[in-house]
């Protein structure tokens, strides 16, 4: 990591702090400090969010009848939606929504810069919408905020672009560990949704934040874990065909919870410049259905928790408290069917309407109520060996999630960390993996990243192409060219030629537009011949360019046509064929091997 000598612009005590960083304390000890410091203010930020949620659940829901309907279900997740879109609108004035999305995003076309207002600003908005009773989690807007936390402290001590990437890393880490008390988990979340390489440069960094985040949120909450889980029956070899089966089974599932969520969104972005038209539809379909199924209501843990610690039926009835089906428990398996398949609306009705909030819940949430149908089939119909719903339940969340974030290793060690249920660490490896490789038939990337992926500027393991993804169009563009008009005689481009800094002159019309380009060294045999200078023109001289690159080409494409055309400058244009300059395929590949070379150090 190279030592940043330039001076901090703030305050003279930051700027005093910073000059006794410099000369005291090396970049690798001072990015642990930072790390340790990131670590603790994510557990402060996750402890504070799900301490508001309790407060206003408690508030709003704490003396609803179990034995029957609630009105108030058609009121409450209206309201906070309400809220959470006024408080964006008109406090925050700046998208919050997506917080993993925004963070790869980040990482990938912002140098891992996210603005400040996200230390703060998500933890009220999904406060708001959760405690309401939004479907929605609050993990993936404290993992935005974690995130924000490194980045805006590396900024704050002007930390260069790899050290801010790690540190982006140690937030999202330092908050689903603190969130889970589940350090492992945390780490391995970073790596696989996140990308962030595992070198020795960040592997101690971000471990630093895990431990940290982990050993404050038990300060803070005491011992006690999210999902309380006691395992009753052993794993058995006999289940691996059940196991294998279920993992397949939250594939399919998983790629039904994306391509729906997909779906609705597109919908709801129809209506992206009327907020009133989403609030109406999104708090419609949320309310109703909240209002048939209560398990609906905010993060769903409490619904998890009675599956995962059911051992009657009497124990698994409890889930229908508060619904039209109390009373009826010989409906629990359509019902939990139902819950199942309506979580993706209302989680998508949640957002798009105007609240806040992430997925990383709702695929808990699911993939527990996947676990627990698939086993109560499985046991009716008699089809194998025995197998337990509270087992296949945690298994089925461990499968959702691997599923859908395309992450079997977060999959796997944060349900085994979260319950710990390390008893079944070999089912749960295997209902991972085989969740992971269904859905990857259909879907090649995780709900988070799917989009980018489409855009081209996600940022993956593979060095080549996150090299591509980092580096920026706009910052390898030449835009000291001389254009020359249509009608310039060669002697008057002579005068061009001499202050060209490249090997080709644009021919652009008075407005900017890109007509051709005028190769130099091609028309080397009449630019010293005097006598012809009234001779050619411009337009005469001109050709078509090998190709064009538009301002919004993803930089592995540009790398393909470099590649194809051989050549040694491309023009790079906007919507309206406005030249905004060159790109040198020299200069580009310079770039590209310094980033390599950073990228690889340790």
């Amino acid at each position: 990591m190279e030592r940043q000598s330039e001076q901090v612009i703030g305050p003279k005590w930051l700027q005093r702090l910073h000059e006794w960083r410099v000369q005291n304390v090396s970049d690798k000890m001072f990015l642990l400090v930072l790390a340790f410091l990131v670590g603790l203010l994510s557990a402060v930020a996750a402890y504070v969010l799900h301490g508001l949620i309790n407060i206003i659940v408690a508030l709003l829901t704490g003396k609803f009848a179990t034995d029957s309907y609630n009105w108030l279900y058609l009121v409450y997740p209206v309201v906070g939606i309400w809220l959470t879109s006024l408080f964006v609108r008109y406090i925050v004035k700046d998208n919050i929504s997506h917080g993993i999305t925004r963070i790869l995003y980040a990482i990938s076309s912002n140098r891992s810069r996210i603005k400040a207002h996200n230390t703060w600003s998500s933890v009220i908005a999904s406060a708001i919408t959760i405690g309401f009773g939004g479907s929605v989690g609050a993990e993936a807007p404290i993992v935005l905020t974690g995130s924000a936390i490194g980045s805006n402290l590396g900024k704050l001590f002007r930390m260069d672009n790899k050290t801010l990437m790690t540190l982006v890393g140690c937030g999202a880490a330092g908050a689903i560990a603190g969130i889970f008390k589940a350090p492992i988990a945390g780490l391995v979340f970073t790596l696989e949704v996140l990308m962030i390489d595992l070198t020795m440069a960040s592997l101690l960094p971000i471990l630093v934040s895990c431990v940290t985040a982990t050993c404050f949120t038990y300060i803070f909450s005491g011992n006690a874990v999210m999902f309380s889980f006691q395992l009753d029956s052993d794993w058995t070899v006999e289940r691996i065909p059940a196991s294998i089966l279920l993992g397949v089974t939250c594939g399919l599932v998983s790629l039904y919870f994306i391509r729906t969520m997909n779906a609705c969104e597109d919908m709801f972005a129809r209506f992206k410049d009327k907020p009133y038209v989403r609030l109406a539809i999104g708090g419609a379909i949320l309310s109703t259905l909240i209002f048939v199924f209560p398990s609906l209501y905010g993060e769903g843990y409490h619904s998890i928790n009675l599956l995962l610690n059911g051992k009657t039926e009497a124990d698994w009835n409890q889930i229908l408290e508060g619904s039209l089906f109390y009373g009826h428990s010989e409906y629990i398996i359509i019902y939990i069917g139902l819950v199942l398949l309506t979580k993706v609306f209302a989680t998508s009705a949640t957002n798009g309407g105007g609240g806040c909030g992430g997925t990383f819940a709702p695929s808990l949430f699911i993939g527990c109520f996947t676990g627990f149908l698939f086993s109560r089939l499985w046991n009716i119909h008699q089809i194998g060996v025995y197998v337990p719903e509270k087992n296949f339940s945690l298994l089925g969340m461990a499968g959702v999630m691997s599923g859908v974030m395309h992450a079997p290793l977060t999959g796997i060690f944060l349900i085994a960390e979260i319950t710990s249920g390390y008893n079944l660490f070999m089912p749960l490896m295997i209902v991972a993996v085989s969740s992971y490789l269904t859905i990857s038939i259909f879907e090649p990337n995780g709900i988070y990243g799917l989009r980018l992926a489409k855009q081209g500027k996600l940022v993956t393991h593979h060095t080549d192409h996150a090299v591509l993804t980092l580096m920026s169009l706009d910052s390898v563009i030449e835009r000291d060219f001389q254009a020359v008009d249509p009608d310039m005689e060669l002697g008057q481009m002579v005068h061009k030629i001499s202050r060209s800094h490249n090997s080709v002159l644009p021919v652009t019309d008075a407005a900017g537009t890109l007509l051709g380009e005028i190769n130099i060294i091609k028309i080397r045999h009449v630019v010293f011949r005097t006598e012809l200078y009234n001779h050619f023109r411009a337009s005469q001289l001109m050709s078509e360019p090998d190709a064009t690159l538009s301002d919004s080409t993803p930089m592995t494409q540009v790398m393909k046509i470099f590649e194809r055309t051989q050549a040694d400058w491309l023009p790079v244009i906007d919507e309206s064929n406005h030249l905004k300059g060159y790109i040198s395929r020299k200069r580009m590949y310079d770039m590209y091997r310094k980033m390599v070379h950073d990228f690889s150090q340790d």
